[in-house]
This record gives structure tokens, sequence and C-alpha cells, in this order.
């Protein structure tokens, strides 16, 4: 166990998390330069695309000490993203050090921040390095002066690197060595492993990554896993270096995998406890939760033929991510579809951009939207997070919706815009703080059906990209909501229902308004879009009549000929009003809720 440490890499987003773990591949000799190619721990197309780490990965390094002696060092690489921070925080549970990255040019930012209190609540050692000093826009001594006011940690032990350039990497690995602690634990106490991550395999079912900290395992052996409470035998033990390599046996301090015929990765929940059926550890480890969906989307295939491929997709990408959910939805406009829960907004583009590449489906997905707790008159209390759930409003007493703290940190001369845009989305400032060299930490409490729309962009416009946002969930607090309906022609469109906020009634409405005006075909007689709460109606847009010109032959005579006539008209557009049938264009859905983002 001496010779073993285990360490991740925690950042803000793009401060060079993978780069570094690349160098660090390359120089333990794990992949050789025929193999190697950028991001190797990335392994989705749309991770190394968006330059993101959306799930855990880990790898051990042998690497061999200045002073000769030989090293395993277990690397876990994590998301950057606050949508992910529940798993980020099992993998720092994972490991006794973690290297703190900071980028040379843009010093600590709110994620930074974030992910630092994560490690020290671990109480882990923190090992911070100044990455990009090659960049022009580089100042080191302006970071340094930042890792000891902000972080409270000694500047002068920052790790100059420059992950891309290689320099200072070997260093790294030797800090690695050298400040953080081996693992504690004993090998003869019953088995206590914990569960930081799993992915499928369509050979061996579900591979589970664990890090073992008392006990030993290996295959034969009967394992209980403590949240679900269901046995399994294990079938292959073994540690990860890029592929996976079996091993006899995993002990207390490793980290590693085992495959134990577990069906579906469901069952494997991020941060339960793995011990022996026959000799189980007393207590599990502390801070599992199960994690819940935030974030709430209706998907429905363009074509309605390809419902029965969307479900085969859902369950083919459920069986790598388990925090997706979903369930069976009707909608009498777009038909067909699965209601789907998203760990966040990032979470869900992930997923619908996964959907439309690896399974070729084309779709529509309605406005997302947050879990509401809807309180009755008789003291019951409901959750919703579908529009068309929504019950009728005199049987509510009141409801409420979740909040979010958020975090900001930004240079001070966009405090007032930044103040500005958080308080129309109805922030409520909690705290200021001026951390030096011109930079202020703001924290406000913002309902999270605000920040879901487009906030993280206009926030990144009115600070010039300069501004840095973190969140973590609160509570649910009361709330005015109100179901905005939108109707075409006299008829409720149920795919375009939303609830809002009552405040904000009156203008999501007029823009759906404004924009099914432009997509919906003229008719040859007038249509009137329309959104309601209720019975009142809130926004109202027309499409005008294509008219057909019935005056052309009638030249000269009577003005009485010219009124007939147009009065034949008028009747006819009337009847045809009544039995006529307006079909709104797919195009049109995807208008309304595609651009829903740029109010």
């Amino acid at each position: 166990m001496g010779k073993i440490r285990n360490f991740c890499i925690i950042a803000h987003i793009d401060h060079g998390k993978s780069t570094l773990a690349d160098r660090l591949l390359q120089i333990t000799g794990v992949v050789g330069a025929h193999n190697f190619h950028d991001q190797m721990l990335d392994t989705m197309d749309i991770e190394r695309e968006r330059g993101i780490t959306i799930k855990n990965q880990s790898v051990a390094l042998p690497y061999t000490s200045s002073d000769g002696v030989e090293y395993t060092l277990n690397l876990i690489d994590t998301p950057g993203h606050a949508d992910f921070s529940y798993e980020v925080s099992r993998a720092l549970v994972a490991c006794e050090g973690a290297l703190l990255v900071i980028d040379a040019s843009q010093g600590v930012q709110a994620q930074t921040l974030a992910n630092f209190y994560m490690a020290v609540e671990q109480d882990l050692e923190i090992i911070p390095l100044i990455n990009k000093i090659d960049l022009p826009a580089a100042d080191i001594d302006r970071v340094k002066l930042q890792i000891s006011k902000d972080l409270g940690l000694d500047p002068d032990t920052a790790i100059l690197v420059s992950a891309k350039e290689g320099t200072g990497v070997k260093e790294v690995l030797e800090a690695i060595v050298q400040k953080i602690p081996a693992p504690k634990g004993d090998p003869n106490l019953p088995l206590k492993a914990l569960i930081f991550d799993s992915h499928w395999d369509s050979y061996t079912g579900t591979v589970v990554h664990i890090r073992v900290f008392d006990g030993t395992v290996k295959p034969g052996q009967t394992i209980r896993l403590w949240a679900i409470n269901a046995t399994y035998k294990v079938e292959e033990t073994g540690i990860f270096l890029i592929e996976r390599k079996r091993e006899k046996q995993l002990s207390a301090g490793q980290v590693g995998y085992i495959i134990a015929g577990i069906k579906t990765v469901s069952d494997t929940r991020i941060g339960d406890t793995v011990t022996l059926e026959d000799n189980p550890c007393e207590a599990p480890l502390k801070g599992f939760q199960i994690v819940k969906p935030v974030v709430f989307s209706s998907f429905y295939p363009i074509s309605s033929d390809d419902y029965q491929e969307l479900f085969e997709a859902l369950e083919k990408l459920k069986l790598n991510d388990a925090s997706l959910t979903y369930e069976k939805d009707h909608s009498t406009a777009l038909g067909h579809g699965f209601r789907c829960g998203f760990l966040g907004l990032l979470h869900l583009e992930v997923v619908q951009e996964r959907l439309e590449r690896e399974f070729n489906l084309s779709l529509i997905l309605t406005a997302p939207s947050v879990q509401y707790v809807i309180v009755y008159r008789n003291g019951s209390e409901e959750i919703i997070d579908n529009p068309a759930k929504y019950p009728d409003p005199v049987a509510i007493e009141n409801t409420k919706e979740p909040f979010i703290r958020a975090s900001i940190i930004l240079p001070e001369q966009y405090l007032g815009t930044v103040i500005s845009l958080c308080i129309d989305r109805r922030g409520i400032q909690k705290d200021m703080t001026y951390l030096g060299s011109g930079r202020v930490e703001l924290t406000f409490d913002l309902p999270l059906a605000e920040v879901l729309f487009d906030f993280y962009d206009k926030l990144k416009s009115v600070s010039r990209g300069y501004a840095s946002f973190d969140y973590e969930f609160l509570d649910y607090r009361p709330t005015e909501l109100a179901k905005v309906d939108i109707m075409v022609a006299g008829e409720r469109v149920d795919a375009l229902s939303m609830l809002v906020h009552k405040e904000r009634a009156y203008q999501r409405a007029r823009k759906v308004c404004e924009r099914l005006k432009d997509e919906i075909p003229r008719q040859l007689f007038k249509v009137a879009i329309q959104g309601a709460i209720g019975g009142k109606i809130i926004a109202r847009e027309t499409v005008s009549a294509l008219r057909k010109d019935v005056l052309a032959k009638c030249y000269g005579g009577d003005i009485t000929r010219k009124k007939k006539l147009l009065e034949k008209q008028k009747e006819g557009k009337k009847r045809m009003k009544q039995v006529g049938n307006v079909v709104i264009p797919q195009s049109a859905f995807l208008a309304v809720l595609k651009t829903d983002t740029d109010e």
C-alpha cells in the first residue's frame, strides 16, 4: 500500500485537465506513440469536439520516482461541469490527493473554488498547478496572489506547468509521490469499497469502477451492493491501463474494476458501498445520495415511424448513463414520445446530440421545465414536471419552485450589468465579496427555471466571457405559477403549453405567438394564435387570410353587384373558418422550441 497513490484532477471548465492527463499517460508510458491521440481519457466523440469531460475515467500509471522506487499512481479524471458535481464529489472520496489545475491567463474561477471546497471537505492533500504558462496572456504573479488570497494555499508550492508542451509534468509526478499520502486501510478487515463510476460492456455487462478501502475482493466471492441490497458473484477483478487488465484480486488502497454479471448500470449507484455477503462491513461509506433529475423535456420523433427506434436508443443510452430517466408521453399534436429527466441543461444537450448522431434520429424537444411542488387545498402535495399534468387552479392552495445558490466570479467593471441580470431573473442577492485584483464573487439565490433558458449565455455576453458560474441546489420556495396554453384557431396545442411565473407569462406567450405567426402558412381565412391562462387571453397574433380577388371579373355596373360578391365571399370564409383545420407544420414546433432560448 505504501507504493500506491490515488489522486484526481479538478479544475474549472477548459483549464487543461484532459491535456494534463494526456501528458501523464505519455510520460509514464501507459500509451505508446503509435496509439496516442489527444484527450485519451475522453472516450465519446462529443467530449472531444466540445473539449469537455462528461464521464469519470480512471487509469493506473506505473511510475518510477527519482530515488528509484516503483509506484502505482491511480488517476481519476473528473468532469468539470456543475451538472455532474455529485460524481466529482464521489471521485474525490476515492482519492487521498487532488491536482488543482488553474489557468495562468484566467486565474481562479467559480468552479475552481467549488471543486477546491469539495476537496477540502474530504480532507485531501491539494497540489496547485498553474497551467498554460506558455500563453502570451499568462500572468503567473497574479494567479499566485489569487492562490494565496482566494484559496489560502501557499503560492510557492504551486507547480508551473504547460500541459500542451509537457513543461513541468515530471515535477507534477514527483509531487504526487512526495506530497500525497499513501492510502490507509486493512486488507484483513471485511470488504468495504466505494463505487465511483460504472460503464456498460456488451460482452461482460456492467463494469463497476471501485476504490477498495478495507478488505480484499477476488473472483468467486459473493458481493452485496448496500443501497439496493442485491447480491452478485464476482467473475473478474482488475485495474485500468486504458484497456482493462485482469488481476487476481483487489485489496485495500487499490482502484480498479469488478465484473459480476450485473445486468443494468442503474443497479450500480454512484457512491454506493460494496461488501461481501458472508462477511459484511459494519456500516456503509458516508455521503451516498440517489441522484435526481432536475430538468425535464419531452422528446418526440419527427417521423412517427421512428418511435420504436427512439425507445431502443434511450434504452441503450440508459445502459451507460444511470442518471437519465424517461417515461412514455403522448401529445395530440406530436404523437407518441418520451418525457425525459436530466441532471442539467448540458446533460440534456449531450443526450439529444448522442441520440441524433449515434442513432440517426430526428427529434423535436419540448421546452425544458423543472419540477414544481403543488400543494392542494386538502393538504396533499404532488410533484409535477409536465404542463399537461397541471391541475385545476381552483384546487391549488399554493405552488413551490426549486431555487439554487449561484456563485458568480467576475471582474468588477461588469458588476452592475451582472447584478441587473440576476435581479431581472428574480434573484435575491445574498453576498458580495471582493477577492482582490479587481475581481468580485457574487452569491445569488435564483429560481432554477430562470437559469434554465439562456441565463448562462446572457451572463457570458454581459461580462464579455469573463464571468464564471457555479451553482448548487437549495430548496423549494413558494411561487406564483401559471400555465400558459397556446391556441391556434381556437384549438389548444398541448405540446406548446408552458409552466411559467405569472410575471413572465405575458412575455413568453407573446414570443411564442410571434414565432408561430411567422411559421404557420396563410389560410383562406384568418387564423388567430392566442396565449391564454385558463379562459383569459393574454397575447394574440393573427395570420391574415389569403384573399382571392372576386371583383376582378366585375368591371363597370352598379356598386351593389360588387357588394353582393363581397358578401358572398364573406359568408364562404365564415363557413370555411368553422370547418377549416389548421395544420401546424413541424418547422413551427422546431422554431418555437429551439429558439425559445433567444429571449
